[in-house]
């Protein structure tokens, strides 16, 4: 069934045309993946698609009864919203409705007539279920404490809230604009398998490749103001678009051939004597004026660097500590001079730390950083607020160097890296400000390798950077002659650039792997295995047995099953009563210590009946299925 149609849209932003003309259905079923360069107006389509902006000719027609949910990259918050207020910021009815529910039954003034009136409304919208994924679904992006006020958490709290919402509201229409940003690579796995199993459409913007090819069955390019589409995931895309790329190449260079041909009749003097000699003119002067529909020129990045000594970066048992969290704990590493290491772990684990302590950037609180004298680092990093907004674009990168020199010796100038960079000369002389953040992570970028590194320090360079900008710097870090660290969550990046992966596993502590991210996942996976090996086997019949067996909750699952919701309910409380407790404690930091553990493992023990809840929903849907 069509959900809906864009029909001969067109949008401009100054004198930039950023699409004319383009149409795209959306049905049933589809998952599609939006895939361009950055700037190219991938974020401005989504936009119009959503009614969050006016195309300037063209339609949007969709159904009246589609209903859109839209994860944007910037989103508003309101401040003083609880963490499920937000989330269902849409369903503003629905969110009155629970908390009136929640606020009777802590009350002893309700009426028993209340009571019943509340939850014949709740059963009716099925509001029990919609409650209980919420809190589900932020329990497995990481948010665990319902009632926090959203103003308190961080920038990527607030992302994961935002994209709750957008996947818990109904929806006949799913469109995400960046969704796995912010996110470690669990929950990016989670989230894959969540979009696989939805039934709804859905529309995202994503760089991540893995992503793309796990959960997408068509993707659309979006190139010079044209739509491309193409059917199946990312690796059907990349066959596709080879052969339209050869295509193209095949049909410019025979056009080149004509062109050349009826140069050298014209050469000879022709006389437009007769209406075939006229007509033949006409065909010259049209073969001429029509452009080239050559592939665009690739990024291309010359490799050039420093030498580089024997003594690189030496890490001498460092520990840091932000307040009470340990983020990293007695941690020793002598950097090579040919490493490619990949750092992984939760978000706020210590990761960005761990890199700015290399860059010197930050001291730790035991131990320390010893880096060579031949050493010329190049850090990458994840925020871009130190780019003066004021700036030209030129005048950026030439604060780096005015030229780069390539392996061969040869020297390229800023203004032609930049133009590789895919940043034309109208471009270069405009200010920084009027850049997406996709153009500003990539002039960011060109501006560190401008300064020809030796060492690269790379915090998340996979953010926001498009799939062709990805490509070639991973082409340009094969051939880099010097040590690559990078934290990134891109499982393709690190399959391809890395062979060595540190893990941030809790209170500090780094685990070191010897692989890629596959490599890291088969051991995992590996030692999973050989712990079930060494559990006791069932035997052979009483195997068969069991699986023959219907399914049904024991007793004692069936007791658990009716009193989860009560005592999760009362542990968000106690949770809450523990806040206002902190609020009243600032200044007795005995209390305070003793109010923070308690919290943490109310939210411990929380965190696992959310998990159970999960279980036992599941097993509960398993055996109505069976039933019927």
């Amino acid at each position: 069934m069509n959900l809906l149609n864009v029909e001969n849209i067109s949008k401009s932003y100054n004198e930039k045309q950023l699409f004319k003309n383009i149409n795209l259905g959306i049905n049933e079923g589809d998952k599609i993946g939006l895939i361009g360069i950055n700037g190219t107006g991938k974020t401005t389509l989504l936009k119009i698609i959503a009614g969050m902006e006016e195309a300037d000719e063209g339609a949007v027609v969709k159904g009246s009864s589609v209903r859109i949910e839209y994860l944007p990259q910037k989103i508003s918050f309101d401040p003083n919203a609880t963490v499920e207020e937000q989330v269902f910021k849409g369903n503003s009815k629905n969110m009155i409705l629970i908390r009136q529910y929640h606020e009777a039954i802590s009350s002893t003034n309700t009426s028993s007539e209340e009571l019943l009136k509340l939850t014949n409304e709740m059963d009716a919208m099925n509001l029990w279920n919609l409650e209980n994924e919420a809190k589900a679904v932020l329990t497995k992006l990481g948010i665990s404490d319902f009632k926090a006020k959203v103003e308190c958490l961080s920038g990527g709290q607030k992302k994961r809230i935002a994209l709750a919402s957008a996947l818990i509201n109904p929806s006949e229409l799913l469109i995400l604009d960046e969704p796995t940003n912010h996110l470690d690579n669990d929950t990016i796995e989670w989230l894959e398998e969540y979009l696989g199993k939805r039934k709804g459409a859905l529309l995202m913007i994503t760089h991540d490749r893995y992503f793309l090819d796990m959960v997408v069955n068509k993707i659309i390019e979006l190139d010079n103001g044209n739509l491309y589409s193409y059917e199946g995931n990312y690796n059907n895309y990349l066959e596709k678009k080879l052969e339209r790329e050869e295509m193209k190449v095949a049909s410019e260079k025979k056009r080149q051939s004509l062109l050349r041909k009826e140069l050298a009749w014209m050469k000879q003097g022709a006389k437009a004597r007769s209406t075939k000699q006229k007509a033949r003119i006409g065909r010259f002067n049209e073969l001429n004026e029509k452009v080239g529909d050559l592939p665009d020129e690739k990024l291309e990045i010359s490799v050039g660097s420093r030498r580089l000594g024997k003594k690189v970066i030496e890490i001498d048992h460092i520990s840091k500590s932000f307040d009470d969290k340990k983020v990293i704990d007695d941690f020793d590493y002598i950097l090579l001079k040919n490493d490619r290491i990949g750092i992984l772990g939760p978000n706020g684990g210590g990761k960005s730390t761990l890199i700015n302590i290399m860059a010197k950037k930050l001291d730790p609180d035991m131990g320390k950083v010893d880096v060579g004298d031949t050493v010329k680092i190049g850090l990458y990093s994840q925020e871009t607020y130190h780019i003066d907004d004021n700036m030209r674009v030129i005048d950026y990168v030439k604060e780096g160097s005015d030229y780069i020199t390539t392996s061969d010796g040869a020297k390229i100038s800023a203004s032609q890296m930049l133009e590789k960079f895919l940043f034309p000369p109208a471009v270069q002389w405009t200010l920084i400000g009027k850049l997406s953040g996709g153009e500003k992570r990539r002039l960011h970028l060109l501006r560190v390798l401008m300064e020809a590194p030796n060492v690269l320090l790379l915090d998340e360079p996979t953010n926001d950077l498009d799939i062709e900008t990805l490509t070639i710097l991973e082409d340009y870090l094969e051939e880099f002659s010097g040590a690559v660290v990078v934290v990134s969550h891109d499982r393709y990046f690190l399959d391809k650039v890395v062979d060595k992966i540190f893990v941030f596993e809790g209170d500090g502590k780094i685990v070191q792997y010897t692989g890629n991210y596959w490599s890291l996942k088969q051991n995992v996976k590996d030692k999973k295995q050989e712990i079930n090996k060494e559990t006791k086997k069932v035997p052979k019949k009483e195997k068969l047995k069991a699986e023959n067996k219907p399914l049904k909750l024991s007793y004692k699952e069936q007791r658990e099953y009716e009193e989860i919701d009560g005592i999760i309910l009362e542990l968000e409380d106690k949770i809450r009563e523990i806040d206002e407790k902190i609020e009243g404690a600032s200044t007795d930091y005995l209390l305070l210590q003793e109010l923070l553990e308690e919290k943490d493992n109310l939210n411990s023990e929380l965190d696992k009946k959310m998990e159970r809840w999960v279980y036992l929903n599941e097993l509960v849907e398993k055996i109505e299925e069976q039933k019927n």
